[in-house]
C-alpha cells in the first residue's frame, strides 16, 4: 500500500506498507529467556511471536554476513562493540576526536559542544551524516547515540525511516522439546563418572509467521535510507 502525503517545505514523503511471510521448520525463531528459551509463544492464542528487536537482529546479521564490514555497510549495533567506540569514530574522521572523548566521560561536555559549535555551525549535521552514511542500521531503524546526546548534539537521536513489529504465526504453534546429548564433557571431575552429557532445545516443528514493515520515505536532507 502506498501513500503518498504531503508534509510541506516541498518535500513528499511516501509511505508504504508491506506484509511479509516467513516460514520456520524445526528451529527457535525467537526464544524467551524468562521460559528456558522455549519459542515465544501468546498464552492467550497459543500463536507464535517475534519481537520486533529480533527481527531487526536478524536483518543486522544478514548484512554483517554479506558485506562484511565494507565502509556504508557496517552496522552499529552488534556483539562486543562498545557503542561509544563507533561514535569517535565520527568525531576522528571530523577532527574532533579528542572533544568527543571528553564528553564521553562527562566533563564540560555543555562548553565543549559551544566551543564546537562556534567553530563550525554545521557541526550536527556533518557528525549525523557521517554516522548514516558509514552505518546501514543507523539510516535504516535509527540510533540514539549516546556520546551526542550527553554532548546535547542534535544529531544524537535519528529516527528511521523503516519500522518492524511483532511477527505473529498463522495458527498456534506447538513448540516441541528435543533432549539432545554432547560426548564433549565439561570438567575432569565429570569425565572420570560419564562420557556424555545430556541437554535440551526447543524447537518449532513449522510454522508460517507474518509481520508488517512500515516503510516512510525521508526528505533528502535527512541523509537516510531511502
Amino acid at each position: 500500500r502506498d501513500r503518498s502525503p504531503s508534509r510541506g517545505l516541498g518535500d513528499v514523503y511516501k509511505r508504504q506498507d508491506f506484509v511479509i511471510l516467513f516460514d520456520v521448520e524445526n528451529g527457535n525463531p525467537n526464544g524467551d529467556p524468562d521460559a528456558g528459551n522455549m519459542p515465544r509463544v501468546d498464552p492467550e492464542t497459543g500463536n507464535g511471536i517475534i519481537t520486533d528487536v529480533c527481527l531487526k537482529r536478524k536483518i543486522r546479521n544478514y548484512v554483517q554476513d554479506v558485506k562484511e564490514d565494507e565502509s556504508g555497510w557496517r552496522i552499529y549495533i552488534k556483539d562486543q562493540v562498545p557503542l561509544n567506540r563507533s561514535d569517535l569514530e565520527a568525531g576522528e574522521a571530523l577532527g574532533i576526536g579528542e572533544e568527543l572523548a571528553e564528553i564521553q566521560k562527562g566533563k564540560d561536555a555543555k562548553k565543549i559542544v559551544t566551543k564546537l559549535r562556534s567553530n563550525d555551525p554545521d557541526i550536527d549535521l556533518k557528525l549525523r551524516d557521517f554516522m548514516c552514511s558509514e552505518f546501514f542500521d543507523i539510516r535504516t531503524f535509527g540510533a540514539v547515540m549516546t556520546t551526542f546526546v550527553k554532548g546535547a548534539l542534535n544529531c544524537g537521536q535519528v529516527r528511521g525511516p523503516v519500522q518492524l513489529g511483532f511477527a505473529r504465526s498463522i495458527d498456534p504453534i506447538v513448540p516441541q522439546e528435543v533432549t539432545i546429548t554432547r560426548t564433549a564433557i565439561t570438567t575432569e571431575s565429570d569425565a572420570q563418572n560419564k562420557t556424555t552429557e545430556m541437554g535440551r532445545k526447543y524447537v518449532v516443528p513449522y510454522g508460517l509467521y507474518r509481520t508488517c514493515l512500515l516503510y516512510t520515505s525521508p526528505s533528502p536532507r535527512d541523509g537516510l535510507l531511502s
